[in-house]
Parts: C-alpha cells; structure tokens; sequence
C-alpha cells in the first residue's frame, strides 16, 4: 500500500510541474554597442566595426542605430546605420560604418597611434531593434570603453 502511494504521489507531483510549465521565458533587456575595431583609411576618413550585443532571450533585429561617437574629449562624427540584422537571443553582431571624422578627432586618434596609447571613446545615442513577434523599440545607449593599437596592423585600433 505505502509502494502505491509513494508511486502516485510522483505521478502527481509530476502533472503539477508539467501544468506549471508556461515555456520558455521571452525576456527583452536593453541592448548594447561598442567598438569592436576602428580603421583609419587612406583617404583619412574611418571604418569603425561596431558591435551590436542583444541580451535578450530572443532574437531582435536592429532596424537603425544612432550614436555620436566621441574620442578622448572631442566629438568625431555620428555613427549611422540601418543594418537590418537579426540576432538572436544572448548573442552578438559586428557591423561596419564609415565615418567621416572631425578634425580635432582625427588628431587625437593620429596622436594616439603615433604614440601607442590607449584611446578613450564614449558612444551615446539610440538603437532601434524589433524584439521577435513583438513592436519595435527605442534603446537609449550610452557607453565608454577603451582602444588598443593593434600590433601590426598600422592605422588600426582594437
């Protein structure tokens, strides 16, 4: 009798966990940016690999990004784009932006090259991203990081 109610007792027990379960849960976290790579050109001007990072638990597509990018203390330029991509859930994308620099910023990251040294960047601004099966949502982002020369390749920071 007791081997019977021990038996019906999990039985039981396990419906109850299985009713519980509603599936996986979707969770939309705000996304974040960073540069992955920056690349001075010949021409002067930059190509700057910006990573998209979505924290989520599902795949979002990033519609538009929007963020001015400083270097040290000087504005360099706004880093646009309608990449269009989507990436899934805890994951991460680069993609590739030309700019065209400021001046004084195309003087602070020469001098930073020139020099070896770390150079400090801040982005700020607004990405776009479309969670899966839901509305499309603005994230403000704001962020401040550090490159490095890489060695070997001149004109490149990472």
């Amino acid at each position: 009798m007791l081997h019977r109610f021990r038996i019906a007792l999990i039985v039981l027990c396990t419906l109850a966990l299985v009713a519980c379960n509603n599936g996986i849960v979707k969770r939309v976290s705000e996304p974040a940016a960073s540069l992955q790579q920056l690349t001075v050109r010949a021409d002067g001007n930059w190509t700057v690999a910006l990573r998209l990072q979505n924290y989520s638990s599902m795949p979002m597509t990033f519609d538009d990004v929007a963020l001015a990018l400083t270097v040290g203390d000087s504005d360099a330029g706004t880093l646009q784009a309608k990449p269009g991509i989507s990436i899934g859930g805890t994951s991460a994308d680069v993609i590739q932006v030309n700019l065209v620099p400021s001046s004084a910023a195309r003087l602070v990251v020469a001098d930073a090259l020139a020099s070896n040294r770390t150079l400090a960047y801040g982005l700020k601004g607004t990405v776009a991203a479309t969670p899966q099966e839901k509305k499309q949502r603005s994230f403000d982002i704001s962020s401040r990081s550090t490159l490095n020369h890489a060695p070997g390749l001149p004109g490149v920071l990472r």
